[in-house]
């Protein structure tokens, strides 16, 4: 992929290297657009074709982008899942909403996006990860935590669960909602103990798939009322396994391994990191070359998720224009966090490099953001929810901390502080994200600036 287009470190006033034009008003627009929300975790920018990857292929995800807008230097506040989201749903950072790491509950009184949408008249409702609930096991939510989602009878706390199965309820230990009737079981996970209580070895449908089935449910029903949907897919979070024919997809010897995946030049803090994963990889030190091999098998994995979840992409787009939807929709498609995938040497998230922090961020809503937009400055997770309702028009609830950044949609030109703050309170870490620079803070620790 070429380099993206750089600026300096404090030159942040100056707006996107692209030239604007501001897009149309909606034509025609009888009511307001109904709004959904895909969500992934754990899913790095540089497994889409949008940001100039080829290595897996992801047309449908492409889409949104290429026929709406592509966030060139989107960054996570938080690289954790229970933070992150909670930046994303609020538009406050972890300090402010209060979950500030994994099992802990947002704040009571957070006013989240799903709020704000009923408030403006909207029929809301979610499916799949929800996670900032504070309960440390998987489990569905109570509709009394709902967080402003009225249709909330498939949105779950946590878990990353990879093969589903359906059965009636009525078993004792059933954790499931009565009232939908059905349960989900997952067998048990290749790469490790499930995160659910049920062991059955009964085959069923990969999740990922069945959770788009929820989400078609959903936004395809007639309804006087525009919707909210926010559809939170678990994958491509490890463990690393996904159901054929997608896990025989890739070839783990044609996967790329990064050129830092023996770098020797690690902050201590993350040595210390990387050093805990080579222990868990059963090798003998950071320098063994048996974990090139583990690398290239595990993101051959990884890419068949993201093709998964690119292939129900497409079935839902295909379900919304077949409604009659499709364009009457704004989309957004973003992730909570990325996957170093062995790049420093380290896997999952975490730390203060790039690659956990910047993830994808594409809008499409025809008439409003135009074909083609890209969108260079630096914008955060806090900067959705303002972003969002100041591009439709909506009412703000007046807690967010995060900028609106719908002129930059719209192409109009503004004075934007071109970086990102970003804020692990768990591991005493923060730092900032230029297009340029990346200024690192960990405590006890020298202070770094990378470029």
């Amino acid at each position: 992929m070429a380099e993206l287009t750089r600026r300096g470190f404090l030159g942040a006033a100056a707006v996107g290297a692209l030239p604007r034009t501001a897009a149309p008003a909606r034509a025609g627009a009888s009511r307001k657009p109904n709004v959904l929300v895909i969500y992934t975790d754990e899913h790095s920018w540089w497994t889409l074709g949008v940001y100039g990857s080829r290595l897996v292929g992801t047309p449908n995800i492409d889409r949104i982008g290429r026929e709406g807008a592509v966030f060139r230097n989107y960054f996570v506040n938080s690289a954790v899942c229970t933070p992150s989201r909670g930046c994303f749903i609020t538009g406050r950072y972890p300090h402010a909403h209060g979950a500030y790491r994994n099992n802990i509950e947002l704040n009571r009184d957070e006013v989240t996006l799903a709020h704000m949408f009923q408030r403006a008249g909207y029929e809301t409702g979610m499916a799949g990860k929800w996670h900032p609930d504070g309960e440390p096991r998987p489990g569905w939510m109570k509709p009394s935590r709902s967080m402003g989602f009225a249709d909330c009878k498939w949105m779950y706390n946590r878990g990353h669960w990879k093969r589903v199965v359906e059965r009636p309820c009525g078993w004792p230990e059933n954790r499931s909602r009565a009232r939908t009737g059905r349960q989900l079981v997952q067998p048990s996970a290749p790469d490790g103990m499930p995160d659910i209580d049920y062991d059955v070895n009964a085959p069923g449908r990969y999740f990922t798939d069945w959770l788009t089935d929820k989400a078609i449910e959903f936004c395809t029903k007639k309804r006087d009322r525009p919707f909210f949907y926010y559809f939170s897919i678990p994958d491509p979070h490890t463990p690393f396994s996904v159901g054929p024919p997608y896990d025989a997809m890739y070839d783990p010897a044609e996967m790329p391994v990064p050129s830092t995946l023996y770098q020797e030049d690690l902050p201590d803090w993350a040595a210390a990191a990387r050093d805990q994963l080579v222990k868990r990889e059963g090798c003998s030190s950071w320098r063994d070359p048996k974990r090139e091999q583990i690398l290239r098998r595990r993101k051959a994995v990884y890419c068949g998720m993201v093709k998964c979840i690119d292939d129900n992409v497409g079935r839902l787009l295909r379900a919304l224009e077949a409604a009659g939807k499709l364009d009457d929709t704004l989309i957004i498609f973003s992730a909570d966090h990325g996957q170093y995938m062995g790049e420093h040497g380290l896997y999952f998230k975490n730390q203060l490099y790039e690659t956990a922090h910047r993830v994808p961020m594409l809008m499409r809503l025809p008439g409003a953001i135009r074909s083609g937009t890209v969108i260079e400055e630096c914008v955060g997770s806090v900067d959705v929810q303002p972003t969002i309702l100041g591009l439709l028009g909506l009412e703000k609830s007046g807690r967010e901390q995060g900028r609106d950044a719908s002129a930059l949609l719209r192409g109009e030109r503004t004075d934007w502080k071109n970086e990102v703050w970003i804020h692990h309170s768990s591991l005493e870490r923060a730092g900032v994200f230029t297009p340029e620079w990346e200024f690192a803070l960990v405590k006890g620790h020298d202070t770094i600036l990378f470029d």
